[in-house]
């Protein structure tokens, strides 16, 4: 997978997003341009939105109104009132805001999506949402308040207020009045949609698609820095290696098992503290013997919603849909989330996996009766000191939440809109999870790291001579102890925490595994 932190610039064309590129232009700044073709396939679509409408024939949102008003004919004139007073009513969200990276990632989505030219809006909406992009203006979103079902409709209503010189955002990272947003960066605003445009902005699944997508590229990241800090966890236990060897692989088959065991004999090989360790065991608690089989498991689970997402980022999820070929307007129900909902919900339930794992290593380092040799909770003066018996504690506390946080929200509906929309994908709500359940699950990998480069201090003070851990891990163990020195009597711990989980977060450890292991995945 490319680093979208190397991505500067994409052009927008309605069919080339990737989940790289979408993570550049959402959470690291890339800026976007408009590809010359989907200005013309827009320019093409809204004079098929604008005859249609000149000549009165029955079409969705366009001359009726919404939802179970379908049945309310709206006059040629009224059309544009129609729009933006969607917009108006449906800003219902509430909740804390979505991230910064959440909204530029519905805006970035909401623009690809119009770009096909089948939606009937003018380029000028896409023009003016990549300028916000670009020019670093966010509209202030609420989390709550999708269905996942018409589309994320409040949510997308929100994001569109500013277009309107309406709402909150933030310029430059200071929030004030949309009209003022946009002032400051030279962007004019809309005194009014035109018709079709209404739902052409909220209908679709941008909200949930953006925050489940960031939620995606995050896990995939914990769990290749699962397989890497699992295995210093292995060095510190004293793993049997045995347990890699790929022939065991092979005659089962599996994908994500197979790649993680070669991760896994990589990662491991040239320990001298795994090589000259003396075992009376013959296989390891699951927790070490089986992580090609758990860790692969997640690969395999991240492989079938990346598939998923990466179609639904090229999307078209508005209704209706606009055919040049034969002018048809065609109702229809792109805009539902079902096609998200169980994806993000699988998820979330594989990011939980990899945290229900790493907590068991951690209790197994800090446990004497299982650490193979390792002091009590990793400490040299047990007793007056408690070393670290509570970080497994909180990695405990956090994986109990996952487990609530992962009942799926997909197997839930509840009918709105006069029971019109009368089963809903709650898929916003599923990718709301997935992205806390994975920042449980960083934290989580966090303390696993913290508590593996402590046991490997304990063990090399308990071993006379192989006391080398791979170069992998000594970069690493370096690094952390940069910043978190061993624990011999207990400090203040939540510093020691907040560094190591700075360098999870910060992608370094990924970034070390590329350049001692080319081939790591």
């Amino acid at each position: 997978m490319k680093n979208p932190k190397e991505i500067k610039h994409i052009v927008l064309d309605g069919h080339s997003l990737t989940l790289e590129s979408f993570v550049a232009v959402a959470r690291f700044g890339a800026t976007v341009e408009l590809a010359d073709s989907a200005l013309e396939a827009m320019k093409k679509s809204r004079a098929l939105a604008e005859k249609i409408a000149d000549e009165g024939r029955v079409a969705y949102g366009i001359t009726t109104g919404f939802g179970d008003f379908q049945r309310v004919a709206v006059s040629s004139e009224m059309s544009n009132q129609l729009s933006t007073n969607l917009i108006l009513s449906h800003c219902t969200a509430m909740g804390e805001p979505y991230a910064d990276e959440v909204a530029r990632g519905m805006l970035l989505l909401r623009a690809n999506a119009l770009c096909v030219g089948v939606s009937g809006v003018r380029p000028i909406l896409v023009e003016m949402m990549i300028e916000m992009l670009n020019k670093g203006v966010t509209p202030i979103i609420p989390q709550k308040g999708s269905l996942g079902s018409s589309g994320d409709l409040a949510p997308l209503a929100h994001m569109s207020l500013p277009l309107l010189g309406r709402g909150r955002a933030k310029f430059e990272g200071v929030e004030m009045s949309g009209a003022e947003a946009m002032a400051k960066a030279g962007i004019k605003t809309l005194d009014t949609l035109v018709s079709k445009e209404g739902l052409g902005l909220t209908n679709g699944t941008c909200a949930m698609t953006s925050v489940g997508s960031l939620a995606l590229y995050d896990t995939i990241c914990a769990a290749q820095m699962g397989d890497i800090i699992s295995s210093m966890a292995f060095e510190g236990l004293t793993g049997l290696r045995n347990a890699f060897d790929p022939r065991i692989h092979a005659v089962r088959g599996q994908k994500g098992q197979m790649l993680v065991a070669a991760n896994m004999a990589k990662l491991l090989e040239g320990s001298e503290i795994i090589d000259n360790c003396q075992n009376d065991r013959v296989q390891d608690a699951y927790a070490l013997r089986c992580i090609p089989q758990l860790h692969g498991a997640v690969r395999d689970a991240l492989d079938y919603v990346l598939d998923k997402v990466e179609i639904e980022l090229n999307a078209v999820t508005d209704n209706p849909l606009m055919f040049l070929e034969d002018e048809a307007v065609i109702s229809g129900g792109n805009f539902h989330g079902e096609p998200m909902a169980i994806p993000f919900d699988t998820l979330g339930i594989a990011a939980s996996e990899l945290a229900d794992a790493s907590e068991r290593r951690t209790e197994r380092m800090v446990n004497a009766a299982l650490s193979n040799g390792l002091t009590p909770f990793l400490t040299t003066e047990g007793g007056v000191n408690s070393g670290y018996m509570i970080v497994q504690y909180a990695a405990a506390s956090m994986v109990s939440e996952n487990k609530i946080y992962a009942h799926p929200a997909s197997v839930d509906s509840i009918p709105s809109s006069a029971n019109q929309e009368d089963i809903v994908s709650m898929g916003t709500t599923a990718g709301r999870k997935a992205g806390m359940i994975v920042k449980n699950t960083l934290d989580v990998l966090s303390l696993e790291l913290m508590t593996a480069c402590q046991a490997i201090d304990i063990r090399r003070r308990l071993n006379s001579h192989g006391q080398g851990i791979t170069p992998l891990h000594e970069a690493i163990y370096k690094l952390v102890r940069e910043q978190v020195d061993f624990f011999e009597i207990d400090r203040e711990i939540w510093p020691d925490i907040e560094a190591v989980k700075q360098i999870v977060y910060s992608g370094k450890l990924l970034d070390l595994a590329k350049e001692y292991i080319p081939d790591f995945q």
